[in-house]
């Protein structure tokens, strides 16, 4: 999208380089339906449509058309390399699914009526990309809520914690959002690692870096709390080409 990938980082940091060490915690518009028209509800769990795509049309938002089709407006940013602000433009075509599965899936034989269950060889699921990168933990405290694959409404774990407690960078890599106007995710950090792995830091009470900024694992880069959270927790997801893993697969033992 118009050399958007690396032009984003590079002009976000010549942007930003005269601004110094701040505290950002200015919100984002709320991106949601045009004046007059009715709110939108959240969506918290994308539904992808493999094969599908939509056409932007005068006046819509990647907020507005995310949650028209069941999709978070984070994963619409990431499955199209939409980066911040988000910024889209009538005729511009939009895919509605991750871009490791351009094509819809294919349809299954229909398996002939004498087949039995024990006659079927079970598929074993897909084994977990592995990574170069050395991941650390991004906060100290207890995993509440840990990610589950079956299920769509866990894609990443949720630590426990104090109000004001540090927030790390699990790795090396540059932020690529540093903002709250993505839904449910309150005050949010993202950070690039490389073209395949991200991680997401959700939850924030303050968050400590600005977009473009480079930061090193372990970097402190938000103050934890509980925006768009019943209690002070952290979010955070790891993701490869779009698609959420299982953070404790890839973090240390403790």
């Amino acid at each position: 999208m118009r050399g958007y990938r690396v032009l984003a980082v590079v002009v976000a940091v010549v942007v930003l380089a005269g601004c110094g060490r701040s505290r950002v915690v200015r919100e984002y518009p709320h991106r949601g339906s045009r004046s007059g028209a009715s709110a939108l509800p959240p969506v918290r769990v994308s539904q992808p449509k493999y094969g599908a795509t939509a056409v932007v049309q005068r006046g819509q938002t990647v907020y507005r058309i995310a949650t028209e089709n069941g999709i978070t407006a984070l994963d619409l940013a990431l499955w199209n390399d939409i980066p911040p602000p988000y910024t889209i433009h009538p005729g511009q075509r939009l895919r509605l699914y991750p871009s490791d599965r351009r094509d819809p899936p294919a349809r299954p034989v229909v398996a002939k009526p004498s087949t039995t269950p024990s006659q079927r060889q079970a598929t074993a699921p897909a084994a977990p990309p592995a990574s170069e990168l050395a991941w650390r933990w991004p906060a100290e405290g207890a995993v509440v809520t840990t990610f589950a694959g079956g299920d769509p409404t866990r894609q990443g774990i949720d630590i426990a914690g104090k109000a004001g407690q540090s927030v790390r960078a699990a790795a090396d890599g540059v932020v690529v959002y540093s903002g709250s106007g993505l839904v449910g995710y309150g005050e949010l950090v993202i950070v690039k690692h490389n073209d395949q792995w991200l991680s997401a830091y959700g939850h924030n009470r303050a968050r400590l870096v600005n977009e473009g900024a480079l930061v090193k694992a372990g970097q402190q880069i938000a103050e934890m709390g509980r925006s768009g959270a019943a209690r002070d927790m952290l979010h955070f997801e790891i993701r490869y080409n779009g698609k959420p893993v299982n953070p404790q697969g890839y973090l240390p033992a403790r």
